[in-house]
């Protein structure tokens, strides 16, 4: 639905920071939309973490909620501030509860991805409790060939990342990733360039391709690093139309809707291998979703516009009527 007045989107909550691992990147997503939507005349206003803004949705202070917090255990990416809303009958931005919940979890993700024969990279699921034992993680990098990637199953922003190139970092590589709640993923690493596809609506951006200084695409280069380079569109003619369409059929696959990046390798020989979903990404000043709507002519301030539009194919699920606030 296109919205051409701020007012029908009524009083609207900017739930932000929480209480997650990416609980920084958060906030500063979550300034930046405030902002944006407050200069187009939306009447937002910032809510911080997942219980602060029930209260208020209880006391009918808002009438719909752009969600902007990450990760999960309080982060509200991974199902469950999803399910509060749809309880309370608020309609919100981004996934469901079922896309929400499915892409946070790295491992059933991709075994969503594997049944619809969609490309990923092999992987091992470790179990918290084996992984403990440094035993699994050398049987899963021997299964699968060195080099690996050892991460958290449940985790983004390159929380708890290692690539791993020799079998005797991998223990130190496990208790990095066994700090964070939830499973553990060892993962065949792809060595190629790492590309990322946003989806807007059922529009898809164009890709980009990401060329950090340093070795690969960490949290330091994500969000602090001022040298690393955003090529936009990363590929060309058919190469560019294969990529998009198999990342919303990625995005598709597992659930999601409103808006949300798929993140992509794609190895030496042309061949990607889609790697996960967001599905409330970051709105910094080194995000890649923005970057990737200013190549089409869409500037942060409608980006957040359009977002928030999203929240409306959700109206009639909750039941809510629009622009319901006190």
């Amino acid at each position: 639905m296109r919205v051409t007045d701020a007012r029908e989107f009524g009083r609207v909550a900017v739930v932000m920071g929480g209480r997650s691992a990416e609980r920084e990147v958060s906030l500063n997503s979550g300034r930046n939309v405030l902002d944006a939507l407050r200069a187009r005349g939306v009447d937002a206003h910032a809510v911080d973490g997942i219980p602060a803004l029930l209260d208020a949705l209880r006391a009918g202070h808002y009438a719909r909620v752009f969600n902007i917090l990450h990760g999960q255990h309080g982060g509200g990416e991974d199902g469950v501030l999803q399910g509060a809303l749809e309880s309370l009958h608020v309609p919100y931005t981004g996934s469901g509860v079922l896309g929400s919940a499915l892409s946070m979890d790295k491992v059933r993700t991709k075994q969503v991805w594997i049944a619809e024969g969609l490309p990923t990279p092999r992987f091992v699921a470790l179990r918290k409790g084996a992984a403990a034992g440094k035993v699994d993680v050398h049987a899963a990098a021997a299964k699968l060939g060195l080099p690996v990637i050892v991460k958290p199953a449940c985790e983004g922003s390159s929380v708890g990342v290692t690539r791993v190139f020799r079998d005797a970092d991998l223990d130190a590589a496990a208790e990095l990733a066994a700090r964070y709640p939830g499973d553990l993923l060892v993962e065949q690493m792809i060595e190629g360039d790492e590309l990322t596809v946003a989806v807007l609506g059922r529009e898809v951006l164009p890709s980009i391709r990401i060329v950090p200084k340093g070795a690969f695409y960490d949290y330091h280069a994500k969000y602090v690093a001022e040298d690393t380079q955003y090529l936009c569109p990363g590929l060309e003619g058919a190469a560019e139309a294969e990529l998009r369409a198999l990342a919303l059929a990625a995005f598709d696959a597992v659930g999601c809707s409103g808006w949300g990046r798929v993140d992509v390798m794609r190895d030496r020989e042309g061949r990607n291998f889609l790697l996960e979903v967001n599905t409330a990404p970051g709105m910094t000043s080194h995000s890649l979703v923005p970057k990737a709507a200013g190549t089409v002519g869409i500037g942060f301030e409608e980006l957040c516009w359009r977002v928030l539009e999203t929240s409306f194919d959700r109206e009639s699920a909750t039941g809510a009527p629009a622009g319901s606030a006190t």
